[in-house]
């Protein structure tokens, strides 16, 4: 992701205008909500995992079902949303929306590979804790905080073409 952001700035600094003419400025109040939302998920997998370690098995897994579900519900409005913006501006129109699509569906596949995270670990809890377990819902809950953090700077980077 480095890397990526990397490249967006770039691009940004070595052409004149940012966005180039006739794409539009991306949008700013509902990526904004949607970030705060999914920022939010952190809050509930971190109990998850703290309920693990007190061998609380489903309070656990009720914290993580939680964050699941407003995690899905993220994912489906950001590929409806992003399946909207590619049928408005092509992915190959130029380097400006190469490296959007391309910084926003990296972090998308990030927040899906959570999910499916999520889902084995939905399974695991529901058959009772052991130390492998709780080991593995500390992890989750760490990936969603560095998924969480990679999604704010994602949008942090696509939202500086309107300044």
């Amino acid at each position: 992701f480095a890397c990526l952001v990397a490249t967006y700035f770039y691009l940004r600094f070595n052409n004149a205008a940012w966005p180039p003419p006739g794409v539009p400025e991306p949008r700013v109040v509902v990526p904004l909500i949607l970030v705060a939302v999914l920022v939010a998920t952190s809050i509930p997998m971190q109990l998850a995992s703290l309920r693990a370690r007190a061998g609380r098995a489903a309070a656990a897994l009720l914290f993580v079902l939680a964050a699941f579900v407003v995690q899905c519900g993220y994912l489906a409005y950001s590929i409806h949303d992003f399946r909207d913006q590619l049928q408005r501006v092509d992915i190959t129109w130029n380097a400006y929306t190469s490296i959007y699509y391309t910084l926003l569906g990296a972090d998308h596949a990030h927040v899906a590979v959570g999910i499916l995270l999520d889902v084995w670990l939905l399974a695991k809890l529901a058959r009772g804790l052991t130390t492998y377990r709780e080991n593995a819902t500390q992890a989750i809950a760490w990936y969603w905080h560095a998924v969480n953090l990679i999604t704010v700077a994602v949008i942090a980077t696509l939202l500086s073409a309107r300044l």
